[in-house]
Parts: structure tokens; C-alpha cells; sequence
């Protein structure tokens, strides 16, 4: 009997690009979805960056890159880390890889055993716990809902902590949620994590640059902490570069080691054009990311405004990324007469087919009380979005 193989079986798809399907396939019957559920923004790549790109083609930078990528890329990051983050870091202390999501991969197969237990706070990006599946660990989750703003406290943290724990995945702006992480809140996690040898912390902060309130914090600055951690990152969201896959880790030189040798047997180095691309983004002007981020800012204040106004959902306002998400509870048991909504699985649905809005149900994330809007879409697109989402949900009865 064809079957395939029982890591596979162990997997969930990816409920985000399920919903962007879906949404697609609604579009390509001439139906008119506003696709709210792909985290991307909705910028072109800056023109200098794409300039560098074109000149890379012509010089012919077109051959096996180095399995670590290019070292005057992994310098460019190294001066990236101490210039905005005051981290310091050698380019042996860098790894480049196919997108961030790679480079999340990466670690937790470097470093999980089988068993061996990773603690996720929930909400969770959707393919945290389905990587630590894949590498044979244990997701434990831990929840962080609405109340507490979506972050887990040091208490939560040393609760969850075992002999088996390997690993915590801390990210910070939140997908799905926008939570950011206060340097204050990250020290007490620090001392938490420092108190047990054994454990690491894996630092996603893809969205660094997507922040309403300040200044980016890294759990990496504290003493003690950057032999702890793995920090990810990439130029995906700040600088609108998603197709480009492009992402890094920033870690002890032997969990780097340990990943160039996992990176060198299933996919080598990243794409050399796309490398020379991210070089001049990190080396050339930032005023691109700051423009974007007030577009992103103004975007929240806008989706936040609106979402507030629609009865029967509880909002907060997210501090980075581009994800408002919403509390939706109060609908679930309602009906319109034709579809009855008892989940936030059902709640997307519903605005889908009923709203012709492509939003992702909570459960995904780990949350089932809340759903996840991507508000990196046009001011006239949020608003229609939100009208029609106020009206698809006044039917719930």
C-alpha cells in the first residue's frame, strides 16, 4: 500500500497558505476576495535594492555561494547586529539561509533530540510545533491569550520548564498577534533561562523593524544570554523582499557549525543574486524600512479604529508586525440560518464565503478564541475588509 512516511503523517499543513489558496481559487472564479491572510507586505522591493540585484546578474554572480553564505554579506550582518542592536558578533557566529523559515528549521534540527521538549507560547506562528515535530521533540505549549496581551510571563516559563526541555521559541513583534516584548519582560524570561544550563532560546524577530513603540529589544543583550541564543532574522518583512529568501541566524559558532553542516546536505547556499540583493540592504540608506513602517503604523491605527467599532469582538492594539487578533468567542454557537459558526476554523470560513474576506482562524495558531487579520494591504482594502466583515457578522445570530 502506498503510504508515506510516518514524519509526514506527524505534520499539519500549513493552515495560513491553505486559507491564501482557497482565497485564490475564489478570485480565479471571478469572485472578489480581500485576502487578509498571508503575512506579506504589500510593497515592492526598494529600487536600490533591486538595482543591486540587476548589477549581481551582470557581474555574474551565478555559481554556488558558500554553504554560510557570502562572507561580505555575513559582515554586513554582523555590522547590522552591532550598529541597531548593539550585539556583537563575528561572521562565524552567522549563518545565511533559504528565508528565516529555513533558518528556524535549521536550529531546532541542530539542536532538538528526540523527545526532547520545546516550549511554544501560544499564539504561535503555525509552523513552530510542526518543526519541532519533524526534528522528534515535544511541542509544550504554553498559553498566552488576550488578557495578558498574548505574553507569557517568567512564572508561565519556569512552570513549563523539565528535564527534557531543550528549547524555548520566543517571538518578538508576535505573529499572529503584534505583542512586543518589553526589555523589562524579556530580562525576567532571561533569568528564568539562565538559571537552567540545558536550555536555549530561540529569538525570532523577523519583524524587528515592524514596531510602533520604540525601540527593538533582543533577549540576546543580557549577560549570559548570547551563548543562549539563536537569534532569526532576514529581509523579508522590512524590506519587502518575501520571494528573495533571505535569512540568517545570529548564534554560538558551534550551533552555527552544527546548522552549515545540516544546510550543506540539503540545500547548500542561498541563491547568490538574492545575497548580493540583501548586502545592499543592510549596507545602503534605511529611509525605505522607516517609510514602510509608518505606512504599517498608520495601517494598525487605522484596522485597530475600525475593528473596535464592530460588536461582538474584543481588540487589542498590537505594537509590531502587521497582525490585528481580534477575540471573536462571543460568535461562536451563532448562526446566519444557513452556516452555524462554533469555532474560529468556522468564523474564517464563514467571512470567506459569506464576506468574501480571507482572514485565519486562531486554532491554527494555537489560540481558539481569536482569529488573524494581515492588515499589510491598502487603506481602501482595510476599510472595505472591515465593512464587510462588520456586515457578514451581524447576520450571526
Amino acid at each position: 500500500m502506498a503510504q508515506l512516511s510516518d514524519r509526514l503523517n506527524r505534520l499539519a499543513p500549513s493552515a495560513t497558505l491553505a486559507m491564501s489558496q482557497k482565497s485564490s481559487e475564489m478570485k480565479a472564479q471571478g469572485i472578489d476576495v480581500i485576502n487578509m491572510s498571508v503575512g506579506e507586505p504589500d510593497f515592492n522591493t526598494p529600487d536600490h535594492i533591486k538595482e543591486a540585484a540587476k548589477q549581481a546578474v551582470d557581474d555574474n554572480w551565478s555559481r554556488y555561494s558558500p554553504v554560510p553564505g557570502y562572507p561580505e554579506l555575513r559582515k554586513a550582518i554582523v555590522n547590522k547586529l552591532k550598529r541597531e542592536n548593539g550585539l556583537e558578533y563575528t561572521t562565524n557566529e552567522i549563518l545565511v539561509s533559504n528565508g528565516a523559515k529555513q533558518s528556524v528549521c535549521n536550529t531546532i534540527m541542530a539542536l532538538v533530540n528526540d523527545g526532547e521538549e520545546v516550549i511554544i507560547p501560544a499564539p504561535y506562528w503555525v509552523s513552530y510545533p510542526q518543526m519541532v515535530k519533524l526534528a522528534g521533540g515535544e511541542p509544550v505549549i504554553v498559553n498566552a491569550g488576550f488578557e495578558q496581551n498574548f505574553k507569557m510571563t517568567p512564572a508561565q516559563l519556569e512552570a513549563a520548564i523539565t528535564p527534557k526541555t531543550r528549547m524555548l521559541i520566543l517571538c518578538s513583534p508576535s505573529n499572529p498577534t503584534g505583542s512586543v516584548y518589553s526589555k523589562e519582560e524579556l530580562k525576567g524570561l532571561a533569568e528564568v533561562i539562565l538559571r537552567h544550563p540545558d536550555l536555549y532560546v530561540l529569538a525570532d524577530e523577523i519583524y524587528e523593524h515592524i514596531n510602533y513603540i520604540g525601540k527593538h529589544e533582543s533577549i540576546a543583550q543580557f549577560a549570559g544570554m548570547k551563548e543562549r541564543a539563536i537569534i532569526v532574522n532576514g529581509v523579508s518583512k522590512a524590506y519587502a523582499m518575501t520571494g528573495w529568501r533571505i535569512g540568517y541566524i545570529a548564534a554560538p559558532e558551534w550551533i552555527v557549525k552544527g546548522c552549515n553542516k545540516l544546510q550543506g546536505q540539503y540545500t547548500s547556499g542561498p541563491c547568490s543574486v538574492s545575497q548580493k540583493a540583501a548586502e545592499a540592504a543592510y549596507n545602503t540608506s534605511q529611509e525605505c524600512v522607516e517609510m514602510m513602517r509608518q505606512a504599517f503604523e498608520n495601517r494598525r491605527n487605522l484596522i485597530v479604529s475600525l475593528a473596535k467599532e464592530i460588536p461582538g469582538l474584543e481588540v487589542n492594539t498590537p505594537e509590531g508586525a502587521f497582525y490585528l487578533f481580534p477575540k471573536c468567542s462571543s460568535f461562536y454557537g451563532k448562526s446566519d440560518g444557513e452556516t452555524t459558526v462554533n469555532n474560529s476554523t468556522d468564523l474564517a470560513m464563514y467571512l470567506l464565503e459569506k464576506g468574501h474576506v480571507a482572514t485565519v482562524g486562531g486554532d491554527a495558531f494555537g489560540d481558539s478564541e481569536c482569529f488573524r487579520m494581515s492588515y499589510a494591504t491598502s487603506d481602501d482594502n482595510i476599510r472595505e475588509a472591515m465593512r464587510r466583515i462588520k456586515e457578514a457578522l451581524a447576520k450571526l445570530r
